[in-house]
């Protein structure tokens, strides 16, 4: 899974991404309590916390983002159950930002700032494939905006 990641590409292959590997079940209990949005985390038996270095990169965001998703994308490969928990730009409470929450919990620098908590493990339930129809082909433009793309 981790491989996947570091072979993604990055703005001018800087990589300026830093992984966290979670596999203390106390320590994902707590980044569940990141938000309430991450509480699918409490089930996770593995949570990787993707994380980009900000004097590597200005793009971190968009390289980390690319690396985050192709652990989703090797997890799924290998029957695993993958979810994105965002963490960057979010609140865990009035007078903390979810990323300050999990820098602190696990001991991350300043200058490396947290995208994001990915969980894996075993999906609870197997979720309904996207059917025809729920597909927005009318976001897909030729040439131009607003030209339909068939």
């Amino acid at each position: 899974i981790l491989e996947a990641a570091f072979y993604s590409p990055s703005s001018r292959n800087r990589r300026p991404w830093h992984f966290v590997i979670v596999d203390d079940r106390e320590l994902i209990k707590k980044l569940a309590n990141t938000r309430r949005a991450l509480r699918f985390l409490e089930t996770a038996a593995l949570a990787i916390v993707v994380c980009g270095d900000e004097n590597i990169s200005s793009a971190w965001v968009f390289d980390a983002s690319i690396a985050a998703e192709h652990i989703q994308l090797a997890a799924t490969a290998l029957g695993l159950g993958a979810c994105w928990g965002h963490v960057l730009d979010r609140q865990h409470s009035e007078e903390k930002s979810a990323e300050d929450y999990v820098r602190e919990l696990l001991g991350i620098p300043e200058h490396i700032r947290v995208l994001c908590v990915i969980g894996i493990g075993y999906p609870a339930e197997d979720k309904e494939e996207h059917k025809e129809e729920e597909i927005m082909r009318d976001r897909v433009h030729l040439n131009y905006f607003g030209k339909a793309f068939k």
